[in-house]
């Protein structure tokens, strides 16, 4: 760095301290010279530049103005060039240094200014050289980091060579990538999450107690997947470390990037599985194989656990690294899968039931803190002894997750035998002859509906939550009793079975609810 001092240090430039100016004046930067001869220079000169003059506005000016304007500009100090006509500073001059606290050098008849530019430019330079040798030298760090799949953390280790930054990353998820030097809860993981998705995107966000912190953008995909953070604000960073800040972060979008398709390979992974379970035999002989590159024993009893939301989508961007990162925390192995109405986890399970329960409400509670703003409920299904077995409790689980999602209010947490008598039966049939009695009996109406923009299948499940009482539906459809009367007869006509009939009111309940509410559905 150029300062006062390493000028003055360098016995070429014949150079004589007159004023030291105030404390640590000689040690700050100098940006650059700046020769003028102005009476009044403070238009021109930029802030640290060092100010050379050989006086000869000293006819027209008295030296107390011209360093009123030198301070004024924020200049380093002056170095007053001695000429063979005047061969000593002027006292006025270093009586007005000294007042203002401004540096104030001498230079003999015998060096010009040049010399000092030279000497400058040639600092300069030296800084250039090693900062460009110092970002080669990191960045093959960097890479090499990476290659050996140190991941985030690595990265990190390698910049904090060169600079003692406290620094951390993390992703849109508020998901802690890696950390040196500093440590980040949950609350200031999710705000410097939050910050990434404003737009546009703040230069540093506030931590509360950590401070504020600047942000340095990670891109993997064609936005912006995470941040690093340096808590410290940018005003505290020098050049040199923003650059390599800037450095890191070009370099972690690839680890982020290799992550996220590691992620995604997973994530088609472990779907193609519960594909596979489902199937049943065809392809069952490949489930063992599958849960154990998941870290998860096909021969242990196996529980399932699904996931989703009440209000809103059933699921949202985050849920299954969110559930991945709960199953971590809890040192438990589990195949995470996500689809578009909930999100299933597998894991090995050899303690009671209460116990999974337990763990489900952990969850649960994990999930409603990453995600506050909606209502996570989480269903279980049986325990299957191997993975030959997992289709029945897979489908329980979806069951149960899927009537609390319907429910308003009640408990987040059920096993599927904690459910109705009703969803028992419906939990032990393929979802494939489910489906095909529903559209048998619900078919006719839904095309009804269609074709005439009718309410036919809305009213029938109103008549049927309000337990078939008439006047109770009719009010809370808008209706008039005689039209509600003049619908359902047109279900009994469509579907031939009449509400008046228990064994009928049975097969539309039942069809009704293997069918779903449509108003439900989201997604495939």
């Amino acid at each position: 760095m150029l300062t006062l001092r390493a000028l003055l240090a360098d016995p070429a430039l014949e150079l004589r301290l007159l004023v030291p100016g105030t404390e640590g004046a000689l040690d700050a930067e100098v940006v650059w010279v700046h020769n003028t001869e102005l009476a009044d220079p403070s238009r021109y000169v930029r802030e640290r530049e060092l100010v050379l003059t050989n006086g000869l506005w000293l006819d027209a000016a008295e030296p107390a103005g011209f360093v009123a304007g030198v301070r004024r500009a924020g200049a380093a100090g002056i170095v007053f060039g001695l000429r063979t006509e005047r061969a000593s500073t002027p006292e006025g001059l270093v009586e007005a240094c000294r007042s203002a606290g401004l540096p104030l050098l001498e230079i003999s008849v015998e060096v010009p200014f040049t010399a000092i530019t030279r000497a400058a430019a040639a600092t300069y330079a030296a800084e250039r050289q090693e900062a460009l040798v110092g970002l080669v030298r990191r960045g093959n760090a960097l890479a090499a980091a990476i290659s050996h799949g140190a991941g985030a953390s690595g990265v990190l280790a390698v910049l904090r060579r060169d600079h003692d930054l406290p620094l951390a990353v993390v992703d849109r998820m508020g998901r802690v990538l890696g950390a040196a030097g500093a440590q980040l809860d949950t609350e200031q993981a999710a705000t410097a999450a939050g910050a990434l998705a404003r737009r546009p995107r703040p230069l540093e966000v506030d931590l509360g107690p950590a401070g504020r912190a600047t942000i340095y953008p990670v891109g993997a995909v064609g936005d912006v997947d995470a941040a690093l953070l340096c808590l410290r604000p940018v005003t505290a960073l020098d050049r040199v470390e923003r650059d390599a800040l800037e450095q890191a972060a070009r370099f972690l979008s690839l680890e982020v990037a290799r992550q996220q398709t590691v992620q995604a390979i997973e994530q088609r992974f472990a779907s193609e599985l519960l594909d596979m379970v489902l199937s049943g035999a065809p392809r069952a002989a490949e489930v063992p194989g599958r849960l154990r590159a998941f870290g998860v024993d096909p021969d242990a009893p196996l529980a399932v656990c699904a996931v989703a939301f009440r209000s809103g989508d059933p699921t949202l961007p985050g849920v299954v690294e969110a559930i991945t990162d709960f199953f971590l925390a809890e040192s438990l192995p589990a195949l995470v899968a996500g689809g578009s109405q909930d999100v299933v986890a597998v894991l090995p399970w050899r303690r009671p039931q209460a116990d999974l329960s337990a763990l489900a409400r952990r969850l649960v509670a994990a999930l409603a803190a990453r995600f506050p703003t909606r209502e996570p409920v989480a269903g279980i299904g049986g325990t299957a002894p191997d993975a030959a077995e997992l289709r029945r409790p897979l489908a329980q689980a979806r069951e149960a997750v899927r009537v609390l999602r319907a429910r308003r209010g009640g408990p987040d947490v059920t096993t599927f035998a904690e459910l109705g008598g009703y969803r028992l039966l419906l939990g032990l049939q393929e979802p494939g002859q489910l489906q095909r009695f529903a559209d048998t009996v619900l078919g006719p109406l839904r095309e009804h509906d269609r074709r005439r923009g009718g309410e036919l299948e809305a009213t029938l499940r109103a008549f049927l939550d309000h337990d078939g009482h008439w006047g109770a539906t009719a009010e809370a459809l808008y209706v008039h009793v005689n039209t509600l009367r003049n619908r359902l007869a047109r279900v009994a006509e469509l579907t031939g079975r009449d509400v008046s009939r228990t064994a009928d009111r049975v097969d539309l309940f039942l069809a009704l609810e293997a069918a779903g509410d449509p108003s439900r559905k989201v997604g495939a």
